[in-house]
């Protein structure tokens, strides 16, 4: 079917948000029937006779040019009866700019690599080569199912259920998919008691790095006797490579907002927190959007839904400090105060913001919570591993052929990662390690793929999973060099508060910076070690306390390449000022 050759205008009309046709809502009942309209909606939307064409864009997608695919495809199928649909990126940002096409009594098809100039062509039906999968459990006109790509089949998506297929922007979509139902099981149908029960029996641990279990953490601000208290979700990444709750804000908003507000009326909070950093624009824009339209549909606010129970929301920006993903100084600058972190105890749960109780979690740890309400503990508890549970979210860069973001069943081998999910090294690339942790654990070597990735499996061999961000990194990368920018990353977030981390980091750097331009002795690796060790255990917070590790990792797996700049005067991957190998050092002029 030529999609550019029809004669019609939106096939559903005029969508009606929240805010339009439909009030606030005052009962179970009005929010039950806006979401049977939503799913009517939702289902005339794909059984209809009317084509329908979706355009992910998110912040990677837009940098390449989906932004002005979208505009194409909206310009061809101008006084059309074919619907264009603004989605987010579903991950697999080696495909972007991407497109979906769904013609009447067709599966939608993802086409890939979609350049503005072909849109024509796309929607003609001649650029049936850049096909990827089809979103059906069979091939159709011999495109195989999108599910059998290496980079989908093995994922779980439980969190990302939604992303690439909803629009961001459109609370209907959202309810349509299932959103706020387990909010309304936790108003109407749940106590307290029966919520932290669900979430404990999930053991589903602090997908933010820590790996604290939630359910723990949810009972004790339940049981805290002060009052008024507060939920606050970490939406603060800021490490290099990683960036997976950017792409759930910008997918599924409504998910991370849900999860927050059965957080608040589980615990009693009076008050949600979403503390996002600044450097995400349209992650904010689509999150602040989510919740304008909660709030006039009725599900923030006094009396929420007739259920006698009160929530309130506020959506927080950070400027930037990669500190204030610590607990304690996000909860200060939440507060309008300089983001420092401080001692425990007190905990958060005893005294957090404005010294009142406050729960918090990470933004992944929270968007798990609506699935776990709606299909219980035990079904959550059952995927992953003894003491990892669930799904966790992938990220990576570097030479890969198919980069992207993933969500796995914890204890997936990193193997299973890198060779499939994210299709090997680029031609010309051979894996020299990766760097796990974001910027707060050691590396990888090619002996280690076989590893499950979960809380536990990686720490034997100095690795960790963290917040799931990896870095891979090839024969190019000089060891000593690498070394020096993740050791410099945590020089500069520091918040210089504690004596070990303000000093100790800039020592770090000099003594990486010595070997780099060939100054150094073979006296300076024990002061490494010297040094780090202080820095570890004297540290007040999280960021201190591992910000070593990169570096160490680095002596451990590649001392040979630092003994050669120290010994021989050179750099083996000519990166460093001190020259490669034949070539004429820059320290020695």
């Amino acid at each position: 079917m030529d999609l550019s050759n029809s004669t019609m205008t939106d096939a559903l009309g005029g969508e009606e948000e929240a805010g339009g046709s439909y009030g606030r809502l005052g009962s179970r009942a009005d929010f039950e029937t806006y979401q049977r309209r939503a799913q009517d909606r939702w289902t005339e939307l794909w059984e209809g006779e009317y084509a329908v064409v979706s355009v992910g864009l998110d912040s990677s997608s837009i940098a390449k040019g989906a932004d002005r695919v979208l505009a194409a495809c909206r310009e061809a199928l101008a006084g059309d009866r074919a619907t264009v649909r603004e989605v987010s990126g579903n991950g697999a940002m080696w495909m972007e700019p991407w497109v979906e096409v769904k013609r009447p009594g067709e599966p939608p098809v993802v086409f890939g690599n979609i350049e503005p100039d072909e849109v024509p062509a796309l929607l003609r039906g001649e650029l049936a080569e850049r096909a990827v999968g089809v979103r059906a459990e069979h091939a159709f006109n011999g495109v195989p199912p999108l599910t059998d790509h290496p980079f989908f089949k093995h994922q779980l998506r439980i969190v990302l259920a939604n992303v690439g297929l909803i629009e961001p922007d459109s609370i209907e979509d959202a309810v349509a998919r299932g959103a706020y139902s387990a909010y309304l099981k936790v108003l109407f149908d749940m106590s307290a008691e029966e919520v932290v029960a669900e979430l404990t029996a999930a053991n589903v641990r602090g997908r933010g790095g820590a790996g604290f279990p939630a359910g723990i953490k949810w009972e004790s601000g339940r049981k805290a006797k002060v009052t008024p208290k507060f939920v606050v979700c970490n939406s603060h990444e800021g490490e290099p490579n990683v960036y997976k709750d950017r792409r759930i804000h910008e997918g599924d908003p409504h998910r991370i907002l849900e999860g927050i507000l059965i957080a608040c009326i589980t615990v009693g909070a009076e008050r949600g927190y979403n503390y996002i950093g600044g450097e995400y624009p349209l992650a904010i824009k689509r999150f602040r959007k989510a919740v304008a339209d909660a709030e006039r549909l009725g599900l923030i606010g006094r009396n929420v839904l007739g259920s006698g129970k009160d929530v309130y929301f506020r959506v927080r920006t950070g400027g930037g400090a990669y500190i204030c993903g610590e607990g304690s100084a996000l909860m200060y600058s939440i507060m309008g105060v300089r983001g420092q972190p401080r001692t425990k105890p007190p905990r958060s749960v005893e005294e957090g913001i404005w010294k009142r109780p406050t729960v918090a979690n990470n933004t992944e740890t929270l968007a798990n919570v609506p699935d776990i309400v709606n299909k219980g503990g035990a079904w959550y508890a059952a995927i992953g591993t003894e003491k990892s549970k669930g799904t966790k979210l992938m990220t990576v860069q570097g030479p890969v052929k198919t980069m992207g973001l993933v969500e796995v069943p914890m204890g997936t081998t990193m193997r299973t990662l890198l060779e499939e999910m994210w299709g090997g090294m680029r031609d010309g690339s051979v894996l020299k390690g990766i760097q796990t942790g974001g910027v707060s654990a050691g590396q990888l070597a090619a002996e280690h793929l076989d590893l499950p990735v979960d809380f536990d499996s990686l720490t034997p061999v100095g690795g960790m999973l963290g917040s799931g961000g990896f870095a891979v990194f090839d024969q190019r990368v000089c060891a000593v060099d690498f070394a020096r920018y993740l050791t410099a990353f945590n020089r500069y977030e520091s918040c210089s508060k504690c004596v070990p981390c303000r000093l100790g980091n800039p020592a770090l750097v000099e003594i990486i910076d010595r070997i780099r331009f060939g100054r150094a002795s073979l006296d300076d690796l024990p002061l490494i070690q010297r040094t780090s060790k202080h820095i570890i255990e004297l540290s007040l917070c999280g960021l201190g306390q591992v910000a070593p590790e990169p570096l160490l990792g680095m002596i451990k797996q590649f001392e040979d390449e630092f003994r050669t700049h120290i010994i021989d005067g050179v750099c083996p991957a000519g990166v460093c000022p001190i020259g490669a190998p034949g070539i004429a050092s820059v320290a020695a002029d």
